[in-house]
């Protein structure tokens, strides 16, 4: 085995990746802005404008990446998720001491920034544990992104239950929780997020693990919606309300059972049955895959080094030279491993930037303004539709990973399919919530939750595969600007603009009817219109490279394909 892989661990990366659920969970921090939002504009006597200013603070602290991508590179996991538990414990305790009124006069400027740096600890999070668990998981990167992304979305409804149930709705208390109780589950995880011997699928329970882990967070969301729901309907007592929390917890420990399991009950790869031969195909084709990765680069340490840098490669690039090995140094082609700049120039990484940036941006100005759309649209309950939207994102999430996977591994399909179809759902979502007919604010919310999770779900794994994991990082980082950008320019100028606009109209500076939102939804479903067709295009255009790559199943890298 090469040297760089075992300086990554000799343990298998199950632990990683039990760990990473918690911290998954805690970097779904920023989704908590629909619960605090109310007291932000009550408390300090905000407008829908400049609240909703503040929730493209929020997407912009999430998803600007920049600089957790580059560390990613260049620094071991524990230290990425420092940087972010500094930034969350300072950017959200200016924030608590706002609201709750210990400092008396925070400035507006001030707010913005330190929603930017609270939230921007979620991108520090979410980088160390995505692209180490995808360099530990090279050949299930669709099933790890759906994974760890379906974790993401579900805290939304984990965090909206203990803000019900253990809060009593308390924003201050929830803020109070961010600033301290995040940081420490962060610090107490952060040892176990670390680069190992990437999984080669040699073991036929791989499959089973995976499926184990993805039953695992099914049946946590499903519990936390319907506990949700049951407590808004019927109530708790204190006790029934801890009781629930507890059984929350325990299902949220439940994936460290795999290496629990594989530590006591070990088991032997090279002795599958030969009835087993969905277990035997599945190996050789991860196998076949294994194989395609270490030769798509001068050294295995492109699975998962961190310590590596582009130095190196060079200087063995130039021994290779002078040895007469290679004549003279080509571009990379699609599927092998690309540096930032060269991505950057490349149509397909603007194609699916576009595409992801419209799918999202319309979908995050839905979360952002949820509370007050569904008080605009006559929801009873806000805290239910935050709950249902998060379910319903964690489905899209874990649902896009597993199905793209096996459009890809058997199909050679495109994951970007998925996108195409989730902006068509998006479309009529819109229009459903434009139409403001009674109950569709739930129907609306549910399509576009789920809509909004499958491209988070997609974009990932198909940014590693056109352009490979060395600089993954980065690289997706990058392309998830998209979200704060949309954001910004459909939530801040647009719906923001729009509410209150219609609220002076109503003589006051809240909003009530479908008039609230109305034009903003149906601007969004042009928006879902113009990316549904950039996805298709794109389609096309790497349509070709994903028949090279998983040919008959297995990964093969771009021959002579040109890009």
């Amino acid at each position: 085995m090469p040297e760089q892989v075992l300086k990554a661990g000799s343990r298998p990366p199950w632990v990683g990746l039990a760990a990473a659920v918690w911290i998954q969970m805690s970097a779904g921090n920023s989704y908590n802005f629909p619960l605090y939002s109310s007291a932000l504009k009550s408390v300090l006597g905000f407008n829908q404008q400049q609240l909703t200013f503040l929730g493209v603070a929020n997407d912009l602290g999430e998803n600007v990446g920049i600089l957790p991508g580059i560390a990613s590179n260049k620094f071991p996991p524990w230290a990425v998720l420092l940087v972010g538990v500094v930034s969350c414990f300072s950017g959200y305790g200016i924030i608590w001491l706002a609201v709750t009124q210990t400092v008396h006069y925070v400035p507006y400027w001030l707010l913005f920034l330190a929603l930017c740096i609270g939230t921007h600890s979620s991108a520090w999070y979410s980088t160390a544990v995505l692209v180490t668990n995808m360099r530990n998981f090279p050949l299930s990167r669709g099933t790890v992104a759906g994974i760890l992304k379906g974790y993401v979305g579900i805290s939304a409804a984990v965090y909206t239950a203990v803000f019900c149930m253990v809060f009593n709705h308390s924003p201050s208390r929830l803020l109070l929780f961010l600033t301290v109780g995040i940081p420490v589950i962060c610090l107490a995880m952060m040892y176990f997020i670390r680069p190992c011997v990437p999984e080669t699928g040699e073991d036929s329970s791989v499959n089973c693990h995976f499926q184990f882990t993805q039953g695992v967070s099914i049946s946590l969301a499903i519990y936390i919606l319907v506990a949700t729901f049951l407590y808004e309907l019927i109530g708790f007592d204190s006790v029934v309300s801890y009781v629930v929390i507890a059984v929350m917890i325990i299902i949220m420990v439940s994936p460290l059972g795999i290496p629990v399991k594989m530590t006591f009950f070990p088991s032997d790869s090279k002795k599958a049955g030969p009835s087993d031969a969905s277990s035997e195909n599945t190996a050789e084709v991860e196998s076949d895959l294994g194989d395609a990765l270490l030769a798509s680069s001068s050294s295995a340490a492109n699975l998962g080094s961190f310590r590596d840098s582009e130095d190196d490669s060079d200087i063995e690039f130039l021994l290779a030279v002078g040895e007469g090995a290679i004549k003279k140094k080509r571009k990379p082609r699609r599927g092998e491993d690309f540096k930032f700049k060269e991505a950057f120039i490349k149509a397909d990484f603007w194609l699916l930037w576009f595409v992801y940036s419209l799918g999202v941006g319309s979908g995050v100005t839905v979360l952002n303004n949820l509370a007050q759309i569904g008080i605009a649209l006559g929801a009873p309950d806000t805290t239910i539709l935050l709950c249902l939207f998060s379910f319903c994102n964690f489905l899209g999430r874990l649902g896009a990973g597993v199905i793209s996977e096996y459009l890809v591994r058997w199909k050679a399909i495109p994951r970007t399919i998925l996108m195409t179809a989730a902006q068509l759902v998006m479309i009529a979502g819109f229009l459903l919530f434009a139409s403001g007919l009674n109950g569709t604010v739930y129907a609306g919310t549910a399509l576009l939750g789920v809509c909004f999770g499958v491209q988070f779900s997609t974009m990932i794994p198909t940014a590693s595969e056109l352009f490979g994991l060395r600089h993954f990082g980065i690289i997706f980082n990058f392309l998830q600007l998209g979200n704060p950008i949309g954001a910004f320019l459909f939530s801040g100028l647009l719906a923001g603009y729009v509410y209150d606009g219609e609220a002076a109209k109503q003589g006051g500076t809240s909003c009530v009817g479908v008039v609230c939102y109305k034009l903003t939804f149906q601007v969004l479903a042009g928006v879902c219109g113009l990316g549904t067709l950039l996805s298709i295009i794109l389609y096309v255009r790497i349509r070709p490279v994903y028949q090279m790559l998983y040919a008959n199943g297995s990964f093969r890298l771009p021959a002579g394909l040109g890009h």
